[in-house]
Formats: C-alpha cells, structure tokens, sequence
C-alpha cells in the first residue's frame, strides 16, 4: 500500500494547493496513487480550479501525464497552473520521482506553454490508441513533456 505524506496544503505567496482526496493505485485499472488540489488564492482563499499529480509512471501516465490541472476561465492568464505545477513537482520529488510527465492536445497553446515554462521539454507528440478513453472521448493526440525532477529544489 502507497504511503501519502500527511499534507493538507502546499503553498507559495499567491496560492494554496488545499487537499481534497487521495487515491490509492488500482493496478487492474493502471491507475498510480493520486493526489487531488483545489488551487485557492492565497489571500482570499477563493477556489480557482483544480489539480492533481500522479505518483509513478506507467502506460495511462504515458498518455494522460503525471499531472492533470485546470483554472477557471476567468482566472486563466496569471501563471497560476504554472504555479501550481511547481508545487506538486516538489511534492512528486519529496516521493522520490524523477521526472513527472505532463500531457496536452497539441492546440492547446495555454497548456503547452504551462508545461514549458514549468521546465517541461517536449518529448513527442503521440497518437492515442484506439482503445484508449481519451480516444474513445474524441481526441486523437497528446504532446508528452517531461520535467526533470532531479535538479529541481
């Protein structure tokens, strides 16, 4: 059984990562154990979207990523999903990864920026196999980053 570290919140000066949930790996489905975030600003503790990082890697963290985030439209274009991958980074390396892994839709140019200003290197873009869910949900190809964790604070 996976051991999470007893967190409650990351944060920096601007937001505050609050814990909603972890999940345990479920091999038969290829899950790897999950936290999940609401990103709040720091100040007023509004809830502006969500994020979650995925502890380990295997073939649905090769198309879906280590880690998954969304902000609010209206809060979208300050850095904050930036900010937040920095967070969860540190959390992943503090497990002992070395890389996390993010994934996008190649026109999703908000993301692909997220991705690479976090330190991420485009990898390659791969097409999604037939019989994977975000196929099966219509998309077709994911641009895979890679963030190196081991030169990281």
């Amino acid at each position: 059984m996976f051991i999470f570290k007893n967190i409650e919140a990351l944060s920096n000066q601007e937001i505050d990562l609050i814990l909603t949930s972890t999940k345990q790996a479920n091999d038969l489905l290829g899950y790897v154990p999950a936290y999940y975030f609401d990103i709040r600003l720091h100040n007023d503790d509004t809830c502006i979207g969500k994020i979650d990082v995925r502890i380990g890697h295997n073939q649905n963290t090769y198309f879906g990523g280590n880690i998954g985030y969304e902000v609010d439209e209206a809060y979208r274009g300050n850095g904050y999903a930036y900010k937040a991958v920095l967070l969860v980074a540190a959390l992943a390396k503090d497990h002992q990864m070395k890389k996390l892994s993010i994934t996008c839709n190649p026109e999703k140019h908000a993301s692909r920026r997220t991705a690479e200003k976090a330190g991420g290197q485009l990898i390659e873009i791969i097409d999604l196999p037939v019989d994977n869910d975000m196929y099966q949900a219509g998309e077709r190809q994911k641009c895979r980053y890679e963030i190196q964790l081991d030169n990281k604070k």
